[in-house]
């Protein structure tokens, strides 16, 4: 079970989970620690917050409470575009920010989570 299946709560529902992109595992492949954290690391959208989650024994999370949010941008370099991966930065209310790095098509995952907010 997923650290976001786990922390769901009352009427809380998962909406998505956003992937990380191919090219990430592929560059990634001689650098083994990197490689094996790839598998541990989930992006996430519920009913209520966006939530990030890295480690395998160690454990980082960002989330944010979807009332929070205020702007959800897409930043893409050249062959982010070329090859649909970006980081979507997802920043809050005073200097609170989520960043999902190296998302699968990162403006379908901003319009995702634009389509949720308040």
């Amino acid at each position: 079970m997923s650290y976001i299946q786990k922390t769901i709560t009352g009427d809380e529902k998962i909406i998505n989970f956003f992937k990380i992109h191919l090219i990430f595992y592929i560059l990634n492949i001689l650098w083994i620690p990197k490689f094996i954290g790839l598998f541990f690391t989930e992006y996430g959208l519920t009913t209520k917050r966006v939530i990030l989650k890295i480690g395998i024994i160690s454990r980082n999370t960002d989330e944010m409470r979807l009332s929070k949010i205020e702007t959800v941008e897409v930043r893409q370099g050249i062959f982010g575009r070329i090859f649909g991966f970006g980081s979507v930065l997802v920043t809050g209310t005073g200097n609170s920010s989520v960043v999902l790095s190296g998302v699968s098509n990162p403006m379908s995952v901003k319009k995702e989570i634009d389509s949720h907010l308040d």
